[in-house]
């Protein structure tokens, strides 16, 4: 019986898991609910922790270039302390929250290519296995969606989103690693950016947008980038004119009100943010958003970075792709 528990812990002939998530995205802050399904080996193993781990592939850029990596951004205990008898079958219900900076994975059903995990780790008899691994759909906030369907109005274009390892100074960042979400400029504005970059760092009590912009060199001066973070509310998303406050937050960048940054390791770590707040209110919209924008570039667009990773297009391939990145991360760890 004990060198049968020592083969169970060690994957051979020990009980197996598999986690459910409910079927449809989730959106940041808000719960994510599931089971955990399990099924005794052949013999009685006491399981000491059920443990949820997520999991996302993140970009750090370094002096020798960019490096790409897995990130753990929350881990949660969702059952422990019984046994598992040979061969019983289990399934355990959990409901967790989400951190409310967790990234958004797709724009009206459209993947952006960031690649998010959940990963189910099992402890049994001291000993911990990694067994099973699902894709997480994250849906934007009623805020993020309004504040991109309006750039989508002004005539900006989607480009590409990943996740940047680093710290943004001057916010309330929680997470290790935040989302670069990059955007074609608008024709009014081509003259004045290469491109405008959009970071949401959601809260319990509202959300600041942290708004990048690439602006060109002139004849005697070289190309910068202009930051800006804009702080709004929840509440009351679906009755502002985002298209005029929208607007109004380009055209001050544009006009030079922001502190140039700095590029330095791992993200924008040094960069300096101009604050602002905008309540707009009433309004209507016009022409087509975001939504029209994300399904062009899902069309013809690889958005994930170089590597075998995710194509926009290929939305049913996401899970096998976080499978398949995810499992490569065991395999380096292993090797270490």
């Amino acid at each position: 019986m004990v060198f049968k528990k020592l083969l169970g812990s060690l994957g051979v002939g020990g009980p197996t898991v598999d986690t459910v998530l409910e079927p449809g995205a989730v959106r940041p802050g808000g719960g994510l609910t599931g089971q955990v399904h399990l099924k005794g080996g052949s013999a009685d193993f006491d399981i000491e922790q059920i443990t949820l781990e997520l999991v996302a592939r993140v970009e750090a850029e370094h002096d020798g270039g960019e490096a790409e990596g897995v990130a753990a951004f929350g881990r949660f205990t969702v059952a422990g302390g019984f046994r598992l008898t040979a061969g019983e079958q289990r399934s355990v219900p959990f409901t967790v929250a989400l951190p409310w900076e967790t990234p958004i994975t797709e724009l009206y059903g459209q993947a952006l290519g960031i690649v998010l995990g959940v990963r189910t780790e099992l402890a049994v008899a001291g000993a911990r296995d990694k067994g099973d691994l699902d894709p997480l759909t994250v849906a934007p906030l009623p805020v993020q969606e309004a504040v991109l369907e309006a750039l989508g109005q002004l005539g900006f274009g989607f480009k590409s989103a990943d996740l940047e390892y680093g710290h943004i100074r001057g916010t309330g960042q929680q997470l290790p690693f935040y989302q670069e979400i990059e955007l074609t400029p608008a024709p009014q504005y081509g003259h004045a950016m290469r491109e405008l970059e959009v970071t949401f760092l959601a809260g319990p009590g509202g959300m600041e947008v942290v708004l990048e912009a690439d602006k060109p060199g002139g004849f005697f001066s070289s190309g910068h980038d202009v930051v800006n973070r804009h702080v709004v509310s929840h509440d009351g998303a679906d009755q502002r004119d985002w298209n005029t406050v929208l607007d109004a937050w380009i055209r001050q960048m544009v006009a030079g009100h922001g502190h140039h940054s700095v590029p330095a390791p791992y993200g924008h770590a040094d960069a300096h943010y101009a604050h602002s707040h905008h309540d707009g209110q009433g309004g209507h919209r016009s022409g087509p958003g975001m939504g029209t924008a994300i399904a062009a570039g899902a069309a013809g667009l690889a958005v994930g970075v170089a590597g075998g990773l995710v194509a926009a297009e290929v939305v049913d391939e996401v899970g096998d792709e976080v499978g398949d990145f995810f499992e490569g991360d065991d395999e380096g760890d292993e090797e270490a």
